[in-house]
C-alpha cells in the first residue's frame, strides 16, 4: 500500500514524469506526420535498393552483379528518429526564460 503524497511531492513528480511536445508543430499533427515521415524513410530505402538492382539486371556481366551485391550488402539504410518530448520541469524553465527575454505586450 502506498503512502499519501503531499502536494509538493505530487508537483515534483509531475515535473519529472510529465512531458510536453516541443517539436514545433501542432501536437495533433504529430499523429499523422510521424507515420508519414517513417513511411517516407522506408520508401526511400526501397527506392534506393530498386535503383541498384535495376542497374544489375541491365547488364549480364558477372563482375557487375558481384559489384551490385557488394554495394547492397554494404548499404546502410536510412533511419527515422523521433525527437523526444521535454520534461515538464524543463519546459516550464524554458518558457519562463523565453518570457523574460521577450518584450511585454502590455507596455
Amino acid at each position: 500500500m502506498s503512502r499519501r503524497k503531499t502536494p509538493q511531492e505530487k508537483k515534483r513528480l509531475s515535473c519529472t514524469k510529465d512531458h510536453r511536445n516541443v517539436y514545433g508543430e501542432n501536437d495533433k499533427a504529430s499523429r499523422k506526420n510521424l507515420p508519414r515521415k517513417r513511411a517516407r524513410v522506408h520508401r526511400a530505402n526501397r527506392h534506393r535498393a530498386h535503383q541498384i538492382l535495376f542497374g544489375a539486371t541491365v547488364s549480364t556481366d558477372t563482375a557487375t552483379a558481384d559489384a551490385v551485391e557488394q554495394k547492397l550488402s554494404g548499404l546502410r539504410p536510412r533511419t527515422f528518429r523521433k525527437s523526444p518530448d521535454l520534461a515538464l520541469g524543463d519546459y516550464v524553465q524554458w518558457k519562463l526564460a523565453r518570457r523574460a527575454v521577450q518584450p511585454s505586450a502590455a507596455s
